[in-house]
């Protein structure tokens, strides 16, 4: 999957209203980039598992590290051994390029 490391390499974008979200064609090109990400509802999510609450929360932490880096947020629930990491963009509800970037980076970040 080289074109996935072309997303781990990229920045996100600031965001702003008014700008169309990804059309279907685009966020479904996009998704084939990703491995087991699903679309749904406008929105890309994943569920990541682990061995105990610890690697969940150091995992957590590492992804809000990147959030913060990129300025792109995502959803996440978190249980005792897994987290589900969801992407939109807000601003133009939808999805938005800076999501996949996000999502390729927790994909990269996950294989650590």
């Amino acid at each position: 999957m080289t074109q996935n490391c072309d997303l781990t390499h990229r920045k996100c974008k600031p965001c702003e209203g008014g700008v169309p979200p990804l059309t279907a064609e685009v966020a479904a090109e996009l998704l084939q980039q990703l491995a087991g990400w699903q679309l749904a509802d406008q929105k890309i999510s994943k569920i990541f598992s682990f061995k105990n609450y610890y690697q969940t929360m150091a995992f957590v932490n590492a992804v809000a590290w990147i959030s913060h880096r990129e300025d792109h947020h995502p959803d996440m629930t978190v249980g005792y051994n897994q987290c589900q990491v969801e992407y939109m963009t807000h601003a133009v509800n939808g999805l938005s390029e800076n999501d996949f970037i996000c999502a390729a980076k927790v994909d990269m970040l996950f294989k650590i």
